[in-house]
C-alpha cells in the first residue's frame, strides 16, 4: 500500500509560481514513474507531467512545456512540480500520482493522492 499527499497549492496572479509537493509513504518501495495531473471544474482529468524512478526521463503535457518543471528526490520519497508564468487555465486541483511500471509513454497509475487547488487570477 502507498499513500500520496500533495501539497503546496494555493491563489497566485497569472505570470506567478507554485511549486507542488507529493510525498509517498507506505510500500514505497514500490514505486517507480510518478506523475502529475490536474483537473479543472467541470472537466476530466489530464496528464500534465511524468518522472521517471531516476529523473532521466520526463514528459510534459504541450501546454505546461517550458514552463513546468517536475522532479523527484527518493531519498525523501518526494516529487515535485514547479510551476513558472501561471496562467488562468492552469487552475485545478493537482493530483499525485504514482506507478509500480516502468518508464514508458502510455502508463497507468496505480496510486493517487487526494489533490491540491491551484487558483491562477486573472
Amino acid at each position: 500500500q502507498v499513500q500520496l499527499v500533495e501539497s503546496g497549492g494555493g491563489l497566485v496572479q497569472a505570470g506567478g509560481s507554485l511549486r507542488l509537493s507529493c510525498a509517498a509513504s507506505g510500500r514505497t518501495f514500490s514505486i517507480n514513474t510518478m506523475g502529475w495531473f490536474r483537473q479543472a471544474p467541470g472537466k476530466e482529468r489530464e496528464f500534465v507531467s511524468a518522472i521517471s524512478y531516476s529523473g532521466r526521463s520526463t514528459d510534459y503535457e504541450d501546454s505546461v512545456k517550458g514552463r513546468f518543471t517536475i522532479s523527484r528526490d527518493n531519498a525523501k520519497n518526494t516529487v515535485y512540480l514547479h510551476m513558472n508564468s501561471l496562467k488562468p487555465e492552469d487552475t485545478a486541483v493537482y493530483y499525485c500520482a504514482a506507478s509500480k511500471t516502468h518508464w514508458a509513454l502510455q502508463i497507468e497509475y496505480d496510486y493517487w493522492g487526494q489533490g491540491t487547488q491551484v487558483t491562477v487570477s486573472s
